[in-house]
């Protein structure tokens, strides 16, 4: 696979722009549930550069295997804690957009375990994992090779 375009080299302003905000959630975020939002996202969304960079992330960050390799059916995993279940479960409805949006009953269960701010800034994090998906994949922007 060859990658289509570079986008840092021809639009240096836009990704940084995008880069400030992962700065801001880097600053913002428990880095738990951060890793574990931008790895979903990033299977649901097909994005093998995203999938590789935010697993070695948590892995080093600490993250226990075994949470990373079930993150892709966490529904069913006993590994998760209910605010990470609601973490996750506003990732796949934010990242799946549906006709109508975030179904109440998984808003609610997020605003049950999370305070307005951290509501957003999970928002933020979904949206930006997003924007990093959408660069990557149509680019076919592809892992390191070795790290």
């Amino acid at each position: 696979m060859t990658q289509r375009l570079n986008v840092p080299a021809v639009a240096p302003e836009g990704y940084r722009a995008v880069a400030g905000l992962a700065e801001y959630i880097k600053a913002n975020v428990d880095r738990t549930l951060m890793h574990l939002i931008e790895l979903r996202a990033s299977i649901i969304n097909g994005c093998s550069f995203c999938v590789d960079m935010h697993s070695r992330d948590a892995l080093a960050a600490g993250e226990d295997a075994r949470r990373l390799f079930a993150v892709g059916a966490w529904e069913d995993a006993p590994f998760f804690d209910e605010r990470e279940r609601a973490a996750l479960a506003l990732t796949d409805a934010a990242t799946r957009l549906a006709p109508g949006g975030v179904p109440d009953d998984v808003w609610d269960l997020a605003a049950k375990h999370f305070t307005e701010k951290e509501l957003a800034d999970l928002l933020l994090t979904i949206g930006t994992i997003n924007v990093w998906n959408r660069i990557t994949v149509p680019t076919k922007t592809e892992p390191p090779a070795t790290v």
